[in-house]
């Protein structure tokens, strides 16, 4: 029979596991909601509802460049976390792309594009190009 301290080991260690998941599950859910806000206020309309580019204003014709399709993985998976962060903060012209993309980096927290870089990897289901 096993003594009750070397039994107490293994139940902290399973306990203190269990807890770090459950708490990184609550995470993900506190910054999920949030950048879907997000997303929908500033993105959704060149990138779509969907992520898939076609916003209002892109389906309307008032875009002469498609807006990047988020939910694409092989064009996001070419782009890192810090080139899509640069998007988003200085806008199009800050990573040679579209003119017409406004830069956010005024209007949103650093932490707020953070997570919004976790929500468009999210989004397209794919990693960083690093």
């Amino acid at each position: 029979m096993m003594e009750p301290q070397k039994m107490a080991k293994p139940a902290i260690i399973l306990t203190r596991l269990i807890t770090a998941i459950v708490i990184g599950s609550n995470l993900t859910a506190a910054w999920a909601a949030p950048a879907e806000q997000t997303y929908r206020l500033y993105c959704v309309q060149c990138h779509g509802i969907l992520g898939n580019g076609e916003g209002i204003n892109q389906t309307s014709g008032g875009l002469a460049v498609s807006p990047l399709g988020h939910t694409n993985a092989e064009q996001m998976s070419k782009l890192t976390d810090e080139e899509i962060r640069q998007a988003i903060t200085g806008g199009g012209d800050a990573v040679a792309k579209s003119e017409l993309m406004p830069a956010w980096g005024k209007t949103l927290t650093a932490e707020e594009i953070d997570v919004l870089v976790l929500y468009l990897r999210k989004m397209c289901q794919c990693k960083s190009n690093r």
